[in-house]
């Protein structure tokens, strides 16, 4: 074993720590720099092709990054009501639905009356502070997931504004980075490799949110058959959290759940809309998705898992949108130097099959 052998692998665990605090540490600013850098490249595509056609990159990135202010304006507006209204009472409805389940249950009724015999007695035993605390408690919790939304939207739209930037600079650091290199092999592998990131992301998530879109309508649909009186709402919800991978759906299904028993009173509407949110994005994850989407992006599902996860520990939900973007980058970058094939192979699902690629331009200008 060289030295170089014996220090390398200190070294890089090192880096690895080191990443991981960096990251946790300017998370406010990583997150929507990490969202505008894949949004560059997904319209990135799109503006070469405008740009080829007379359209100025200025008037192109207004465009682009017009519709997304668009849409996060309504969707705060939409949303904004019902969704306050809901977490203000999410304490007493989590309460109420433990009562109807423990009333419901045969199972748990004697379990249920010992239980609300010791409460009658902690009470009459108890001083009237201490359940003032828990009270204050519940409040505290709404507050504190409702003022999480300011900071959610900033990052967005800084987000937002840092993809005008990029757009409308064009292909200035693609060209930049390019022109970093020497050889003419590694410009011809660093132009390869945007064009794969673009051409992979674009694909992705273009059939990921028709996908969503299809998933969004039939669970308006089936929620507007339950009866509920937020199916528009819900079917547009249920489009949203799809993009984040196995939470997503429960998510949306809790919420389903939770808006069914506000308005029938009853547990088993409420499980049954629960059921049905579930079965239709089961149906999406496990027959639709595959087919369309895994030809052209296969990922080895448990690391999947294990990203998804570990990006919303350290940027809590905005992470567990963009782990899968980021998991496609990091696996093309992998599979193009030699050093880490063997990491972009692990990354991949064993069906993996790549068709052979052409001669790579050296110019991506339009």
């Amino acid at each position: 074993m060289t030295p170089h052998d014996r220090t390398s692998m200190p070294v890089t665990g090192i880096f690895v720590i080191l990443l991981i605090h960096l990251m946790l540490w300017a998370a406010n600013f990583l997150i929507p720099v990490t969202a505008a850098v894949l949004s560059y490249f997904v319209f990135n595509r799109p503006r070469r092709f405008l740009s080829r056609h007379g359209f100025p990159d200025g008037l192109i990135a207004g465009l682009f990054t017009g519709f997304l202010l668009i849409v996060v304006v309504m969707a705060v507006l939409w949303f904004q009501e019902p969704v306050s209204a809901l977490i203000r009472d999410l304490p007493n409805l989590l309460r109420d639905i433990e009562q109807d389940v423990m009333s419901q249950s045969g199972t748990l009724q004697a379990v249920n009356e010992a239980a609300a015999a010791l409460d009658e007695a902690v009470k009459s035993g108890s001083d009237k502070a201490a359940m003032e605390v828990e009270v204050v408690s519940d409040k505290a919790s709404s507050l504190t997931i409702m003022s999480m939304a300011p900071q959610v939207l900033g990052q967005v739209v800084f987000a937002i504004v840092l993809t005008f930037f990029l757009i409308a600079s064009g292909d200035f650091f693609v060209n930049r980075m390019v022109e970093s290199f020497s050889k003419s092999s590694d410009k011809r592998r660093v132009v390869e490799i945007i064009d794969r990131i673009e051409t992979r992301l674009g694909s992705y998530l273009g059939g990921i949110t028709l996908i969503n879109a299809v998933l969004g309508l039939c669970i308006g649909v089936a929620m507007w058959l339950w009866g509920l009186t937020g199916a528009i709402s819900l079917g547009l919800l249920g489009f949203a959290l799809n993009y984040i991978p196995f939470l997503g759906a429960v998510l949306g299904a809790s919420v389903a759940g939770l808006l069914a028993f506000i308005q029938f009173d009853e547990l088993w509407p409420a499980l049954g809309v629960f059921a049905t949110y579930m079965a239709l994005t089961s149906i999406e994850g496990q027959l639709v998705t595959p087919i369309a989407i895994s030809r052209r992006m296969r990922l080895n599902t448990p690391i999947l898992f294990l990203v998804v996860a570990f990006f919303a520990y350290i940027w809590s939900a905005v992470g567990m949108v963009v782990a899968v973007p980021i998991l496609i980058v990091a696996k093309i970058v992998c599979d193009e130097i030699e050093g880490l094939k063997w990491l972009g192979h692990f990354l991949g699902d064993a069906q993996e099959r790549y068709p052979k690629r052409g001669r790579a331009r050296t110019d991506i200008s339009p």
